[in-house]
């Protein structure tokens, strides 16, 4: 598939160009508080005119103050909150429970999955003993967004999910015989921001096999290294970093060489997040993982294969069902 877009691609340039494929769709955001790449994203697409944003977050009085943002500069564009904790699955449960129940809302056009935590410097576990990033940046948006999908799929073909992911994918496949690193015992931070990366590119390819005969269209993307809320409490130059070079190099990982990320700016940072979301170019293209507003390649780009194989995703989508509890048959 040919593009025109590239890394300095502007999210504000996709949505003039997208204003069309957005007018009109109700998008639900996870992960939307201020300085976060979710609340750039919708304070963007506001611009085009959809129909309703609904602003998913932990904390609402944060989840407030981007629909406060939005009133201001969009005073036409409606919004609804919902309070999702993606790191309790009781939680996760109510608050999918509440939007089912909400027939103000019939159908959702597009769920983009924004929220996540990175690089915890200790060990935590959510409340069902989970380890910390595994649960809130996979387990959590597993099962919220196939507790919704009856809303996803009510609009008819041409319904997305939007998996936020990440080149620290590279850092760890799934830990199939040791997900919680035994307790905590041998933890390392950037394999099990890597492991949840690694799930997230994995439930786009599951979505799309289970759910593109029924019109869902899944995609997951790196956004790009920007300065968000994300990272406020990584200690870069303090030995994190380095820690980071270190993990890439036992891998063999050529990003275990580089003397510093390439940024992008939040603008850029959101382009592919309009893309995948909007973009009429990739109806066939299901289930591909993004970078820079196009389809990743492999050859060129840091693309795992252990986070595209059907087998490790259908794999992935078994333990999910066991771990959470309730099983998702399509």
């Amino acid at each position: 598939m040919a593009t025109q877009y590239g890394l300095e691609t502007t999210g504000s340039q996709l949505v003039r160009e997208l204003a069309s494929h957005i007018r009109g769709k109700v998008v639900l955001t996870t992960g939307v508080s201020p300085r976060s790449l979710g609340a750039e994203f919708v304070l963007a697409i506001a611009a085009a005119e959809p129909a309703l944003l609904i602003l998913a977050g932990r904390d609402l009085v944060k989840v407030q103050q981007t629909a406060q943002a939005l009133t201001e500069a969009h005073p036409s564009i409606p919004t609804r909150l919902l309070r999702l904790d993606l790191g309790s699955l009781a939680a996760v449960r109510e608050a999918a429970a509440e939007l089912m129940a909400d027939d103000t809302v019939p159908a959702v056009d597009v769920l983009v999955n924004s929220a996540g935590i990175m690089a915890l410097g200790r060990y935590e576990t959510t409340p069902e003993g989970l380890e910390r990033q595994f649960g809130t940046n996979h387990l959590g948006h597993f099962l919220f967004t196939n507790l919704i999908m009856n809303k996803l799929l009510a609009g008819g073909p041409g319904a997305r999910v939007v998996c936020v992911s990440s080149s620290g994918h590279r850092l760890s496949p799934i830990r199939w015989d040791d997900l919680d690193f035994h307790g905590g015992n041998n933890y390392n931070k950037w394999h099990a921001y890597g492991q949840s990366k690694t799930a997230n590119m994995l439930m786009a390819v599951s979505l799309a096999e289970k759910l593109g005969n029924k019109g869902l269209r899944a995609f997951s993307l790196h956004p790009g290294v920007i300065y968000t809320n994300l990272g406020d409490h990584v200690d870069w130059e303090g030995g994190d970093y380095a820690a980071l070079q270190m993990a890439d190099r036992a891998l063999g990982n050529k990003e275990g060489w580089d003397e510093t990320f390439q940024f992008k700016t939040t603008d850029q940072g959101i382009a592919t997040h309009v893309f995948a979301a909007f973009h009429p170019s990739l109806a066939d293209h299901n289930g591909v993982y993004l970078i820079d507003s196009q389809i990743a390649d492999p050859w060129i780009e840091t693309v795992k294969p252990w986070a595209t194989s059907p087998v490790e995703a259908e794999r992935l989508w078994k333990l999910s069902e066991k771990l959470v509890g309730q099983e998702f048959n399509y």
